[in-house]
């Protein structure tokens, strides 16, 4: 199987595709520009466009050959609410919103293999460019399967692909079974009864409490769990209605956790409220515990992990097996309960600025490579006879 190299035109055009979604990022379900441009896009490569899936989400569908098989490429659209300080000429042109992530270089990758695959073909079947909103914080995969996805636009298997910083440009990596984590949030109210500072006897004060069962928390993982389950919670604020002469009465404690078993996480939400409710009774106040799942593990096929691996090494400086997940979690998980999958890195370069940091910025010199990935992923599934 022979992949073409992308041509130095379509790259120039992808590079100024990148940096227009750039300067003009858009929040989770607000990506209404984003997907008008999408969808503009693939209509002119004569691709059938379904627009409003799941909120602002797009669908492309480009039938080739006989073959009843459908294969489905992910990419998301949203940007992140973080101010961004890049200094780059095409920087946010939004207040307080940016594409922190990457995400405008995800779709203009899957534009790019669009374009491709639509003027040269080069495989049988059919393939949905799936655009995806609101992946960051976990409801627009859901949002587009609540709206009928697999019964509008059916697939058989579906691929997906995120940047990855610190990974050269041009090498590829995915693994079988576990990549990435699942992302439960909590939130723990505690009331009791405020008053002054120099009296605390007078009442019933929550900020001894709160800070006790931060460090409480802790122990979940370190003594709660088995040595071999993987397993992060983090407490990530904590809040009173307090001041510099007055004890709090009201404290919410805020975090999230990280596992890759429904029985890690499960073990993690018991050991949580019998801690909570343990320092509550202990200081004779109100304990509550709000614990959601916002986010499932992303679990890869493996079989179809190998076969992206196989697919991805003609066009990949180098293309490997990654040893371990990542704690970071990713709603493209919803999709593969439903078929199976697999999700990848490509690199966007050694010495790039973490995701979600304020002065992240997407590769451009990564885009061909995403593009290639595509393609060669379409054609290796769904081959010509």
């Amino acid at each position: 199987m022979r992949i073409p190299t992308i041509p130095a035109e379509l790259q120039a055009l992808m590079t100024e595709w990148r940096r227009d979604f750039h300067r003009h990022p858009e929040f989770g379900f607000e990506e209404s520009r984003t997907a008008a441009i999408v969808a503009k896009r693939l209509k002119s490569f004569g691709i059938d466009v379904a627009e409003g899936v799941g909120g602002t989400g797009v669908v492309g569908t480009l039938r080739r050959g006989t073959s009843n098989r459908a294969v489905a490429l992910r990419a998301d659209m949203d940007a992140l609410r973080i101010t961004e300080t890049t200094g780059k000429s095409y920087a946010s042109s939004v207040p307080g919103v940016m594409h922190a992530c990457g995400h405008d270089g995800h779709t203009t990758m899957l534009l790019g293999a669009a374009k491709i695959l639509s003027e040269q073909g080069g495989f049988d079947g059919t393939v949905r460019f799936i655009f995806q909103p609101a992946e960051e914080w976990g409801q627009g995969a859901l949002a587009m399967l609540d709206d009928g996805l697999m019964t509008r636009f059916p697939f058989d298997e579906i691929y997906g692909l995120h940047n990855m910083p610190g990974l050269p440009v041009g090498h590829f990596e995915t693994r079988p079974g576990p990549i990435k984590s699942a992302e439960d949030i909590f939130e723990i109210t505690l009331k009791g009864v405020g008053g002054h500072a120099s009296r605390p006897d007078w009442g019933r004060e929550v900020m001894l409490p709160a800070c006790a069962l931060v460090m409480e928390l802790q122990t979940i993982v370190s003594r709660r769990l088995a040595p071999t389950d993987f397993a992060v919670v983090s407490v990530t604020e904590l809040l009173t209605d307090g001041t510099r002469n007055a004890l709090p009465g009201h404290a919410q404690i805020k975090g999230d956790c990280r596992s890759f078993r429904s029985e890690v996480s499960a073990r993690i939400e018991t050991e949580m409220r019998r801690i909570a409710d343990g320092i509550a009774k202990t200081h004779g106040i109100e304990a509550k515990v709000d614990y959601r799942r916002e986010f499932i593990p992303t679990i890869n096929d493996s079989a179809l992990a190998d076969a992206m691996l196989a697919a991805a090494g003609p066009v990949s400086a180098r293309a490997a097996e990654r040893t371990e997940p990542m704690a970071s979690s990713e709603d493209f998980a919803r999709f593969l309960q439903h078929v199976p999958g697999c999700y990848a890195f490509i690199g966007n370069g050694e010495d790039c600025p973490p995701l979600h940091s304020p002065d992240y910025d997407f590769n451009d010199a990564a885009l061909a490579h995403g593009a290639q990935i595509h393609v060669a992923t379409i054609r290796s599934r769904l081959p010509k006879v």
